[in-house]
């Protein structure tokens, strides 16, 4: 009987207890929405699209104190990052606006063994060892994971 009852208890305090690791512990603490942008691609076109993606949801929100938006490039995507970067322009905007770059670590080292050379990346970059798992951690942290 004492074992149920404690087993209830400890149930209802999970439940009852608030997250420990979401969306809202953040440096944002007004924003309405939480967004990851998923990049895989490295085409021209896919990396206007996430910036152009990012840009609209910060107007959309009225702000970027009111949206918190991570950009996770990996694969082909990575090249989002390089520098000399074609966007280095729009990514420079959208820094300023507080929009994190993430970029794979896996890719980088993929890049290094297939090249012999380690891509120069933005010095803003925050690095990830696995783009992917980045995805599903903001995730299961409420983020919303996107691919535009």
């Amino acid at each position: 009987m004492k074992s149920a009852v404690l087993a209830i208890l400890l149930f209802m305090a999970a439940v009852l207890a608030p997250p420990t690791a979401n969306a809202q512990d953040d440096d944002k603490p007004f924003a309405e929405a939480h967004i990851v942008l998923q990049l895989a691609d490295g085409d021209a076109a896919s990396q206007e699209r996430v910036l152009s993606v990012a840009n609209n949801l910060i107007k959309h929100y009225g702000g970027p104190d009111f949206v918190d938006i991570e950009i996770v490039a990996y694969g082909p995507g990575l090249a989002l990052l390089f520098t000399g970067n074609e966007n280095e322009e729009r990514i420079d905007s959208l820094l300023a606006n507080d929009v994190r770059f993430v970029g794979c670590l896996n890719t980088v080292e993929s890049i290094e063994r297939k090249t012999g050379t380690r891509p120069e990346l933005m010095p803003e970059t925050i690095f990830v060892q696995t783009g992917v798992a980045q995805l599903v951690q903001r995730a299961q942290q409420g983020f919303v994971v996107i691919r535009p």
